[in-house]
């Protein structure tokens, strides 16, 4: 497989990653701006996104999206009505998208009407269902991914303005190497969630759910360490309600444990 993006899909990251930068929240603050919501809401409702599977967009392309949006914030629903759409394509026929929100410990709602185990699941092939499964795995996966690198930007930012003893506290190596050794591990994060989203619709459904799995329980490690390292460069700020630090470790919390994936679950070792 090659991993690197095509022209579209470069194009289709830069767009999202547009939209997360102007209406994404800026600020814990914002987070309450109902306006901001709705325009964001508008927004993302008429890129026609959460209609990428009926579109005949790969899992990369929905991976692309999910990342992007996870890095900025974007606290509307996204996850849920993708994954609905991707059932929809499968059966044939509308269905009833959840209308009740999840209990998350995300506060950017962005989990908000995703369903584990839909019923309309036991209408679907097996082949079908697994590589539903696979692009549900996936998505979270790429959520983790978002987050991580938007938590590290932050930490970036502030250890570029943040002084110490007359010097940035960037310039100090003990920071450096944190940061460094986060961006080490999004990188390694970034590999095995083209590999899986490339899967969902390459390989047979059994290997595209492996694949899947071994994405999420590496991405899901290391997201939380990156978003811990954040915390620690920020100082005594980042343990504050008004930093963002701990808004992005809630998303990485919750996408987590949506279809969590255990060590012996894989086919493959893990250390």
């Amino acid at each position: 497989m090659d991993v690197r993006l095509t022209s579209e899909q470069r194009q289709l990251r830069e767009a999202a990653a547009k939209l997360a930068d102007d209406l994404g929240p800026g600020s814990v603050a914002d987070l309450g701006d109902d306006g901001r919501v709705a325009r964001l809401e508008k927004t993302v409702q008429s890129t026609g996104w959460r209609s990428l599977r009926s579109d005949e967009a790969s899992g990369v392309e929905v991976a692309v999206v999910v990342e992007e949006f996870a890095r900025g914030l974007v606290d509307v629903p996204f996850l849920g009505p993708v994954l609905v759409d991707d059932l929809r394509r499968r059966l044939g026929r509308d269905v009833v998208a959840p209308a009740s929100e999840t209990e998350s410990i995300d506060l950017t709602k962005s989990l908000a009407g995703v369903l584990e185990s839909p019923a309309e699941l036991a209408e679907l092939s097996q082949e079908d269902a697994s590589r539903w499964y696979a692009l549900a795995l996936t998505a979270t996966t790429a959520d983790l991914v978002g987050a991580a690198r938007g938590t590290l930007a932050l930490a970036r930012d502030y250890a570029k303005m943040r002084e110490q003893y007359g010097a940035t506290i960037g310039s100090y190596q003990a920071v450096g190497h944190l940061l460094a050794e986060s961006l080490a591990l999004i990188e390694g994060c970034v590999s095995v969630l083209r590999h899986a989203a490339w899967a969902v619709d390459e390989l047979p459904p059994a290997e595209a759910v492996a694949a899947a799995r071994v994405a999420k329980i590496y991405c899901a490690r290391s997201a939380l360490t990156v978003c811990e390292t954040s915390i620690q460069v920020h100082g005594g700020i980042g343990n504050t309600w008004e930093c963002l630090a701990h808004v992005y470790l809630r998303r990485v919390l919750a996408a987590t444990e949506l279809w969590p994936v255990k060590l012996e679950e894989l086919t493959i070792g893990l250390s």
